[in-house]
């Protein structure tokens, strides 16, 4: 028997090849995806794995393909939403302001039932000696402490806040040491556990849920004060994406995600209490506070 020719292997391949083409440049039906992001203020590895179940839900009821990008910063995430790179974010308050001031056109369209009334927890090393209070914890002064992320809200912005207010001294002056950075919530939360640093200031979400999951120990990292509310964290749409797929695509998203029923999507959307419509004016109070403190010109 004689072998193939290679015409014969030419004509058998590149069929495959352009499927492959094909399906790296969106979905079955050749629609450019809707690439969306989150704030980084979590093990990158398990977002990848729960925004990809989210990925699969959207694009199973709105019909074209999503895909996650992840991104390797609070500022990285706001960059890619500014240049179109990403469509739809997942946005802290702070970065979520910053983003739609960067874009005309763009929309706050969902958030958690616990956004509106999101709140920081302050937190201690056990060994610190400061006990848990209703006010601000003035027994700080001095100790090291680290924020999360620069750009968090609830990991920066907020706590920061509420130091100037309570203490009429910038952190560096409270602290008597130059901020410091942990780069998330749960890194915030171990550092002081382990007596890395003496405090911290963190999402209360993350805490409760890492001493719920056995991942955090609170008889040593003790949560010893809570800030009032505030609002935070919104799903934002790119105005580009009424433009691509038609008018009124960015109002059916929003009703596709204040829809979502499903437990697991809701637990991968780190949500389980569902999500709400949200508006660009639900966040001035974070806008007034960022230009109060410098983060937004």
């Amino acid at each position: 028997m004689k072998s193939p020719s290679a015409l014969s292997w030419l004509l058998l391949f590149v069929p495959s090849l352009c499927a492959a083409a094909c399906g790296r440049s969106g979905g079955e039906d050749g629609a450019e995806p809707v690439r969306f992001t989150a704030i980084p203020d979590q093990n990158t590895t398990e977002l990848a794995e729960k925004y990809a179940v989210v990925a699969d839900y959207l694009s199973e009821r709105l019909g074209v393909p999503f895909e996650y990008v992840p991104t390797a910063d609070y500022g990285a995430s706001v960059e890619l939403f500014r240049n179109g790179d990403v469509q739809l974010a997942w946005f802290g308050g702070l970065t979520g302001v910053q983003a739609r001031a960067a874009v005309p056109g763009a929309r706050a369209i969902a958030q958690g039932r616990s956004d509106p009334e999101f709140r920081s927890y302050f937190v201690v090393d056990a060994e610190a000696g400061i006990a848990p209070s209703e006010s601000f914890p003035i027994g700080l002064e001095g100790h090291s402490f680290t924020f999360g992320s620069p750009s968090s809200t609830s990991g920066r912005l907020m706590p920061e806040y509420w130091i100037r207010k309570e203490t009429g001294r910038s952190p560096e002056e409270f602290f008597g040491h130059e901020n410091h950075y942990s780069g998330s919530h749960d890194k915030t939360a171990k550092l002081v556990e382990a007596g890395t640093y003496d405090a911290g200031a963190l999402n209360f979400l993350v805490y409760d849920r890492m001493v719920a999951e056995g991942k955090l120990d609170p008889a040593r990292c003790v949560r010893v004060w809570t800030t009032p509310p505030y609002p935070d964290y919104n799903w934002t749409a790119h105005p580009v994406l009424d433009q691509r797929y038609g008018a009124g695509f960015v109002d059916r998203l929003q009703q596709t995600l204040v829809a979502i029923e499903d437990p697991v999507v809701l637990e991968a959307l780190q949500r389980p209490e569902g999500l709400i419509p949200a508006r660009n004016e639900d966040y001035q109070p974070i806008e007034e506070v960022a230009r109060e403190l410098g983060f937004l010109e």
